[in-house]
């Protein structure tokens, strides 16, 4: 579990990192829980079925699986059956329809929006889009000027920090504020780098947000990308408050290698690498950071 927190060797600089926490220690009985849900994927998973796993009444273990996760039990595994979707789309020639029976949803129409809402494409545009996957990072290797963008006007409007890796790797790191603490859907702001290092995201309107990293190899295959369960990421599960009145402190991002308990990242990596791509082109370098609405 990841939260921010005060380094006293870095002053002034929140840490959003992947150390284990204290809630990791005082609900060691949600791994266990979370061990379960993966195993028992396909299976009907009622909330008191789960809540008996743990041990705890429905109530009580709703409001510790939300404190230590970030997200409720159902919506968890409702991320992770989607994930189970994205990769039979990817591995598997079924048709659509029984994907989307196969993860418990028996609505085509219900299941198709729900996955573009969340992943950033239609189940069919993201079966096709390993071709597209490989182009983008390809398009990224061959960019020469990643200059980062320039310092906002205000103090108050900008989340800026660094980046740095528990392990070594040569690559990019896509960077995204969420709504919620899971990468699903369009970051509501987001820039990518080309290695560990500083980032920032400016013009970020008031509001709570959720930081979300993860990191790319160069060689990295368009399966991986398009499912990527071996990179390196972090959440903060903590929000990230924006307020005209007080300026968010610089932000020490550790990405950690994923752990079990990690929410999948649902939203398509290559969409959010296209969309850098074309801010690049189309804006001067200084605004070359993407957000929702902006074209």
């Amino acid at each position: 579990m990841v939260k921010c927190k005060k380094r006293t060797n870095v002053p002034n600089r929140a840490l959003v990192e992947g150390g284990a926490g204290s809630l990791s220690e005082r609900y060691s009985e949600i791994d266990e829980v979370v061990a379960y849900i993966h195993r028992h994927l396909h299976d009907p998973l009622s909330l008191a079925r789960l809540a008996s796993e743990a041990g705890y009444s429905p109530f009580h273990f709703t409001r510790i699986f939300k404190e230590r996760i970030g997200l409720s039990p159902q919506y968890y595994i409702s991320s992770l059956r989607l994930q189970r979707a994205k990769d039979l789309l990817l591995r598997t020639n079924l048709h659509i329809r029984d994907i989307a029976l196969e993860v418990g949803q028996q609505s085509l129409g219900t299941f198709t929006t729900r996955f573009t809402g969340r992943v950033g494409m239609t189940p069919s545009e993201f079966r096709q889009s390993r071709h597209e996957a490989n182009h983008r990072l390809e398009a990224l290797k061959r960019l020469s000027d990643w200059q980062t963008p320039e310092a906002s006007s205000s103090s108050f409007d900008r989340i800026e920090g660094e980046v740095r890796g528990e392990e070594p790797f040569d690559g990019i790191v896509l960077i995204g504020l969420f709504a919620k603490p899971i990468p699903e859907g369009l970051p509501l702001y987001g820039t990518l780098i080309p290695s560990a290092g500083p980032f920032r995201l400016a013009g970020v309107k008031p509001g709570t947000y959720y930081l979300m990293a993860t990191s790319l190899s160069w060689n990295t295959d368009a399966l991986n990308m398009l499912i990527p369960q071996a990179t390196l990421r972090t959440r903060s599960k903590d929000p990230i408050v924006v307020s005209p009145q007080r300026p968010v402190p610089p932000l020490q991002v550790t990405l950690y290698p994923p752990r079990l308990d990690d929410p999948p990242i649902l939203i398509s990596l290559p969409v959010l690498m296209n969309q850098f791509l074309r801010r690049m082109s189309q804006e001067p370098k200084s605004a070359a950071f993407y957000r929702v609405g902006a074209e």
